[in-house]
This record gives structure tokens, C-alpha cells and sequence, in this order.
């Protein structure tokens, strides 16, 4: 995807297919409000804005997809991903990948660190409009359990914090203790999240200019 038409077209065709726009957010690596914004150009929703138009809230769009179609190449990224991890904790067996696109991430990256490896879908997949805190997400039962474990967290961008935050505070009502998170990209630029540790391969630093 090259321009912001090319996302509107994909927003309208995931709406297409029935996903909600926290699904949509997810799958384009924008905001929940950038997945709004993009479905209503699509002629999703109402709006008073016209088709390729710009909105005052900055967002940045990050493609990896050049990772994530090849497993090799996925391999590689969760290898440096997984080097980032590799001092956190000494006890640390659990490896829990945030659904979708950073499940894997996590499943190579537990491969790299020799740990077992947990899911857990965000609220938002399930979000499309009004209040997110009323709706919850939940782990696998598929994968491990986080039965009071360490653990390390693993998906792929983080554009507001919220769905990292929201996914510590879920394996800390399950007993368990996040000892550090990592992810491809920060849009933030956090160095920790209530009190977690948080790695990058990249940092997207945006540097605004008065002319």
C-alpha cells in the first residue's frame, strides 16, 4: 500500500468481508480511530468529508508485510526480537503473542527462547463502535495457560499502548508477571508500560517543523 486511497480500498474491502473496525484497525496497523476514518471515506459511514481527504489526527500506517509473507524472513525479525528478550528474567518459560499478527512473532520467538507459548485476543477484534471497556478479550485455550508464570510479551506495532497495556493487566489477573514486551515497531516510543519493559527493533520518532 502506497497512498491513503490504497488503504481506503483495503478498509472498504475488510468491512467487505465483515470485519469490525478493531479487526480493521489491526489489520492495517492504524489507530481505532484511523479504521473508523477509513471505512466512512470508503463509504462505510457517514461523513461530510470527501473521498482522499486529510483528517487533523496524525496516524502512521506501517506495512511488514515483506516480513510476514516469507517464514524466512519472519524467522530473522523474531530472532532480533527474541535477542532484545534474552536478558529479561531468569525464569521467564511463557512466550504470549497478542492476536492476530503477533501470534508469529511469539511462536518464533519462543522457538528462539526455548519457552512454551500463550495467545490472547485483544477487546478490540471485537470493537466497532462506542465503548471498548465494555467488551473483554481472552487467552487461547489452545496454547499454554499463564498459570502464575513469567512471561514475555510479543506482538507487532504499538500505535497507541492501549492493547499492550490492556493485554499486561490481562496476565496480571491471571496470576501471571510480564517481565518485558517487544514488538516490530513503536509508534510511541515507550521505554515501559505500567511499569514493563518495552523493546523495539524500530522506533517511529515524528518530528513536526514550524515554518
Amino acid at each position: 500500500m502506497k497512498n491513503v486511497d490504497d488503504l481506503i480500498d483495503s478498509a472498504a474491502d475488510l468491512a467487505e468481508h465483515g470485519l469490525s473496525k478493531g479487526e480493521i484497525a489491526d489489520e492495517l496497523n492504524v489507530s481505532r480511530e484511523t479504521a473508523s476514518w477509513l471505512v466512512e471515506r470508503s463509504g462505510g459511514g457517514d461523513t461530510d468529508t470527501e473521498r482522499g481527504a486529510t483528517t487533523s489526527t496524525a496516524d502512521i500506517h506501517i506495512d511488514w508485510s515483506a516480513l510476514g509473507r516469507d517464514s524466512t524472513r519472519l524467522r530473522y525479525a523474531a530472532s532480533a526480537m527474541a535477542d532484545l528478550l534474552a536478558k529479561q528474567g531468569e525464569h521467564v518459560d511463557l512466550t504470549v503473542g497478542v492476536e492476530k499478527a503477533g501470534a508469529p512473532l511469539a511462536t518464533a520467538v519462543a522457538n528462539q527462547l526455548d519457552t512454551d507459548l500463550g495467545t490472547y485476543a485483544p477487546a478490540k477484534h471485537q470493537w466497532d463502535e462506542g465503548d471498548i471497556d465494555e467488551q473483554g478479550g481472552g487467552f487461547s485455550r489452545n496454547f499454554a495457560a499463564i498459570r502464575n508464570r513469567d512471561c514475555y510479551v510479543v506482538d507487532d506495532i504499538i500505535t497507541s499502548g492501549t492493547t499492550m497495556r490492556e493485554s499486561i493487566d490481562a496476565i496480571r489477573d491471571q496470576g501471571g508477571e510480564p517481565v518485558a514486551c517487544v514488538v516490530l515497531v513503536d509508534k510511541r516510543g515507550y521505554d515501559e508500560i505500567d511499569g514493563v519493559p518495552v523493546y523495539s527493533l524500530v522506533d517511529v520518532v515524528r518530528v513536526d517543523r514550524e515554518e
